[in-house]
């Protein structure tokens, strides 16, 4: 189990590395219903992160008992098809990334949080984790890697859950601030997102390099052995 654990801890961060997330829970803090939204959006983000890790984990689990004990062609082939497209994306990311003296453009949603009930948040929370494409091919990734760990069931909830404990930190560290350092944590809140909206193309394009390197370079690694 702890080897499991160990792999899919770049998984994790990769998920936890989310500036989009990060900024929406920070607004919420400063909005009226803060107190409410706020955590429903953790939530979400709990909920979303643990139904698509169970149901990927599911399917991954059900693919690996019918293998050998070798780990599958086609859980290579996956970490591959993943690598690459964290790379091109990367590039994408970059190339798409604010010029010199231009604001970082954020979502046009991100304007009506000022209005959002918890129920909204708590499923914007779950959108962002569950079905955000990069999060959804991370825990694809970090399923198939717990799946052919060879592990009780027990044993892959475990590391499951430390996945999305280790993917959600980042969402909750806000929320521990608010709660816990009171005014103190506007001008800190605001610092962090501030500097999350201004390097968010520089943030994702370097995460997104390493994590299509790593998945790159173990799908290589698989089919070679």
């Amino acid at each position: 189990m702890g080897q499991a654990i160990g792999d899919v801890l770049p998984l994790a961060i990769g998920v936890a590395i989310s500036p989009v997330p990060i900024i929406a829970i920070i607004l919420m803090l400063g909005t009226p219903r803060a107190r409410s939204t706020g955590p429903a959006f953790a939530v979400g983000w709990l909920a979303g992160l643990t139904a698509a890790g169970t149901i990927m984990l599911v399917i991954a689990s059900g693919n690996a008992a019918s293998s050998s004990g070798e780990p599958a062609t086609w859980v290579s082939l996956l970490q591959l098809a993943i690598g690459l497209l964290f790379v091109l994306l990367a590039v994408k990311q970059w190339r798409g990334r604010p010029r010199p003296g231009q604001e970082a453009v954020m979502p046009k949603w991100m304007q009506a949080i000022d209005s959002f009930t918890a129920g909204k948040a708590l499923g914007v929370g779950v959108l962002l984790s569950g079905l955000n494409p990069k999060n959804l091919a991370l825990t694809i990734a970090a399923a198939t890697v717990i799946a052919q760990a060879e592990m009780s069931g027990g044993q892959e909830a475990i590391a499951l859950a430390v996945f999305i404990l280790i993917g959600s930190v980042t969402i909750l560290a806000p929320l521990v601030i608010y709660f816990a350092l009171g005014a103190e944590a506007k001008r800190i809140l605001d610092g962090m997102k501030t500097w999350m909206a201004d390097h968010n193309a520089a943030i994702m394009t370097v995460l997104l390099l390493v994590l299509g390197a790593k998945l790159t370079g173990d799908a290589i690694s698989g089919l070679s052995s």
